[in-house]
């Protein structure tokens, strides 16, 4: 039985986990916040460096579901940018959404490289940053930081979260196993028992 008693962070392999991902609750609401996330912020969606090549790669084929002021701005920027941090990441639209952003009739903000993979024209669902989210990632020299990232923004999420008892470890099962394999998230699923079990333990005593 793992020990969680005073510590924040548990580790599976080479990543380093905060235990944010099984305490805090979260489900996206996108009736609600209408995609916020895809629109606010200061620089664009994160990109590791092997989505540069698969972006230079697919960017035709996805071009036709992009709208006229994203395929502008990716023309203007380049289909990456580097932010204020040096990082890679996607442009914007007028400092605002990711150029890649699409709004459907309802003024929700989707993405257009993941409504061509919906369609079958690309096998690249969307980058692994904005699939994770509200999980984010650090790479170390030895070991990846899987962050919770707490964002106001996301109240209406946390909301749903809690009313339907998922977690963010649940709610985020088909990127983790997109980013680390099943194997991994097997293990999490057993750590996340775990904690449950010490969380319940710990109620009964109230």
């Amino acid at each position: 039985m793992r020990q969680f008693k005073s510590i924040s962070m548990f580790q599976i392999g080479d990543t380093l986990i905060s235990e944010d991902i099984l305490s805090e609750e979260f489900v996206c609401n996108l009736s609600k916040c209408k995609g916020i996330c895809c629109v606010d912020g200061d620089s664009g969606a994160p990109l590791d460096d092997d989505e540069l090549e698969i972006l230079d790669q697919i960017f035709d084929k996805i071009k036709p579901y992009l709208r006229e002021e994203g395929i502008q701005a990716i023309e203007e920027q380049g289909k990456y940018v580097k932010d204020f941090d040096d990082e890679w990441v996607t442009p914007l639209v007028n400092g605002n959404e990711c150029a890649y952003v699409i709004f459907d009739e309802r003024g929700i903000a989707k993405c257009g490289i993941e409504n061509a993979y919906n369609d079958g024209v690309v096998d690249f669902k969307k980058p692994i940053s904005c699939h994770l989210y509200p999980v984010r990632l650090k790479e170390y020299k030895k070991f990846t930081a899987v962050n919770y990232h707490a964002w106001d923004i996301c109240s209406d999420a946390c909301d749903l979260g809690k009313e339907l008892k998922v977690n963010v470890a649940h709610f985020l099962k088909e990127s983790l196993v997109r980013k680390f394999g099943q194997e991994w998230y097997d293990e999490l699923m057993e750590i996340d028992k775990e904690y449950k079990e010490k969380q319940s333990k710990k109620r009964k005593w109230f």
